[in-house]
Order: C-alpha cells, then sequence, then structure tokens
C-alpha cells in the first residue's frame, strides 16, 4: 500500500480520522521532533512542544488551505509554539552581533583544532542569536529548506527571511571569531 501524501492525511484528520492522524505523527514527528529540539535544547520542553504542536494539528487540521506544502504547516505551527514559549520563558536575546557578550575564556589551539569543539563554539554561538535568527539558520542550513518555506514556516516576507539570515551569519561569525581567536 502506497504512503498518503501529509495533504491527504490532513484532509482525513479533518474529518476526525484518527488512523490519518497516527500515519501523519509517524511520518513527520521524529524529523518534528530534531527541529523542535535544536531550538530547545531540552528534550522534555522539546517532547511538550511536539504534543502541543499535533494537538493543534488534529483541531486545525480542517483550516489547512493547502497554500503551502502540508510539512511546512506543521513545521508552521511548531515554531510559533517554540516562539511562545520563548515569550514565556527565556531572557530577552540578542538582536544582533552588536550585543555579543565578549567571551572571557579563550580556548587554547588544540581546542580549536578538534571538530568537536568547533561544534560547541558554534552551538553556544547559536544559542546566543535572537531565536528568529537562530529558526531561519537552523531551516535554511540544518533542514535544508529553500527562503519560501521558511517564510511560510515563519511567516514573514522572502527578502525578511534573507536580511536575517545575513544578519545571522554576520552574528554567528563575530561570535566565532570572539570564540576562536580570530581562527575564522
Amino acid at each position: 500500500m502506497e504512503q498518503e501524501s501529509p495533504a491527504v492525511l490532513i484532509e482525513r484528520i479533518a474529518k476526525g480520522d484518527e488512523a490519518a492522524f497516527a500515519a501523519l505523527y509517524l511520518s513527520v514527528e521524529s524529523r518534528l521532533y530534531r527541529f523542535i529540539l535544536s531550538k530547545l535544547n531540552d528534550s522534555f520542553e522539546a517532547a511538550d512542544i511536539l504534543n502541543e504542536t499535533f494537538l493543534e494539528v488534529w483541531k486545525s487540521a480542517g483550516k489547512f488551505q493547502g497554500r503551502s506544502k502540508a510539512t511546512t504547516w506543521i513545521f508552521g505551527i511548531a515554531y510559533h509554539k517554540i516562539m511562545d514559549h520563548y515569550r514565556k520563558t527565556k531572557p530577552a536575546q540578542l538582536d544582533d552581533m552588536e550585543h555579543l557578550d565578549p567571551v572571557d575564556e579563550s580556548p587554547d589551539q588544540a581546542q580549536v583544532m578538534s571538530a568537536t569543539q568547533e561544534s560547541n563554539h558554534l552551538r553556544f554561538c547559536l544559542d546566543k542569536l535572537k531565536p528568529a535568527f537562530r529558526a531561519v539558520i537552523e531551516l535554511s542550513f540544518f533542514e535544508d529548506l529553500p527562503y519560501r518555506e521558511i517564510a511560510e514556516i515563519v511567516n514573514c516576507p522572502e527578502g525578511t527571511v534573507k536580511t536575517r539570515v545575513f544578519h545571522a551569519k554576520e552574528a554567528l561569525r563575530h561570535c566565532l571569531s570572539q570564540r576562536m581567536g580570530d581562527a575564522i
């Protein structure tokens, strides 16, 4: 039996089809969870947001109009749940590279050369970005989504996504150069 597309499953969910909901969950859950976890770095919070997202999919399936890919619509719901979570729990995040706090401890050369350490530097700098900037970077580079789909997920014009990616890259470059002693 051929697997139904997420859009068809959402149509069935809108009619109360629990089997379609289970099938959609199985097809999207792991990728969506990784996306949410990459934003929160807390597996319990990520699981909560995942559940909230699927609850919203169940309740709002009838509102899906097919103007975007079904998975883009679902990721958009998750993105908005994540932003709500940040507004409730996180202190103000950094808007751009000018607000990055200088790092007191400089890593030695051996640490800089380590791929694991570089990954830690990148994660540190990503975590310093304003949530809207981090979201477009992660959707673009880690989820490999085109700017058009990112714009639909974060509900802003495509040009704004491009601007956010540009400024996020600049902020990351600045942060990484501070953390790595201008080695990049």
